[in-house]
């Protein structure tokens, strides 16, 4: 049987917004490269109490509250490897390397800039995603889908994916432009939800605009490699085990997993259930989102349960 090494992560945030980095030393294994600080969960310790030690001992610092952001697995042949992440979102004392070791504040945005091991990269993402996901539903006329996309990112939502049924560009240029010039206006990240081809002529249409490309499940089979550039959003949307898998290998940046509980949206669908949907995500090395029957009142439950949020929530009225 393998051996489980449980590390705790700790990201933890600046009451500026800042996140602290650490780096390696040169003769540690990666050495030299930036991490987040954390350790091995001692026998007989939860990840909370594993990080108010790790984080006293390397930062000098007394952690208070922490909530749960994403959790990486590695397999080895003798072991493996569960990274628990969480965000250190109250802490006493001013952190210092108190192991020697270089310390830096940075910008969320700005962790892409510097290098980490390959299995940061799913914390970066999780960090710089938000924990509620806007979907846009139905509408009846252009100016109402203004109005109902407007009111929702007024009300602080940051990550909007446009989902137009059977989306062409050359039927929904305009509600496209609404949605990009909304999401300018918001520093929210859009996502487009089409088949690949529509979204090439998206890109080529607007090769400046950092729209990312989110995939349905059906469309998301067609492909066996990541199909947009590192810099853009992937997402994909999951309902199984299989389909997680495959969202994977083809490099997306996150997923939508559905449905969490009944929705009248497809009335026939089974719900997974909280511990079904809890179960596939040990499946999943990128941030998840949970969908279906969802809303904010679910956001600390999906987190708990090992979510980055929910998605496709009540704001499109």
């Amino acid at each position: 049987m393998s051996k489980l090494i449980h590390v705790a992560v700790g990201v933890v945030v600046g009451p500026d917004g800042k996140v602290l980095i650490a780096k390696r030393a040169l003769n540690t294994h990666q050495g030299g490269l930036w991490e987040f600080p954390g350790g091995k969960v001692d026998a007989g310790e939860v990840v909370q109490q594993a990080l108010v030690r790790e984080l006293q001992e390397e930062l000098a610092i007394e952690v208070r509250a922490t909530e749960p952001l994403i959790q990486i697995r590695h397999h080895y042949p003798d072991k493996w490897v569960l990274l628990d992440v969480h965000k250190i979102t109250q802490f006493v004392g001013e952190p210092r390397g108190n192991e020697g070791q270089p310390i830096q504040w940075v910008d969320a945005k700005d962790l892409d800039k510097f290098d980490f091991p390959a299995a940061n990269q799913p914390i970066i993402s999780a960090i710089n995603l938000p924990s509620t996901y806007l979907i846009t539903g139905n509408f009846e006329d252009t100016a109402d889908f203004a109005g109902r996309l407007n009111r929702a990112v007024a009300t602080g939502i940051n990550f909007v994916q446009l989902r137009i049924a059977n989306f062409a560009l050359h039927k929904h240029q305009e509600l496209l432009n609404i949605a990009l010039a909304s999401a300018r206006a918001s520093s929210a990240n859009l996502t487009v939800n089409c088949a690949l081809s529509e979204f090439d002529r998206i890109v080529e249409a607007h090769p400046e605009l950092n729209v990312g490309l989110h995939l349905s499940s059906k469309n998301a089979r067609k492909l066996y490699e990541r199909p947009i550039e590192g810099q853009r959003l992937l997402g994909v949307s999951c309902h199984d085990a299989d389909e997680i898998i495959h969202a994977q290998k083809i490099g997306a940046d996150y997923l939508l997993l559905s449905p969490v509980l009944a929705t009248t949206s497809h009335p026939g669908a089974t719900p997974l259930g909280w511990n079904k949907f809890s179960a596939l995500l040990e499946l999943a090395n990128v941030p998840v989102y949970a969908l279906g029957g969802v809303g904010t009142a679910h956001v600390q439950l999906a987190q708990a349960h090992g979510a980055q949020g929910v998605a496709g929530i009540s704001a499109w009225w």
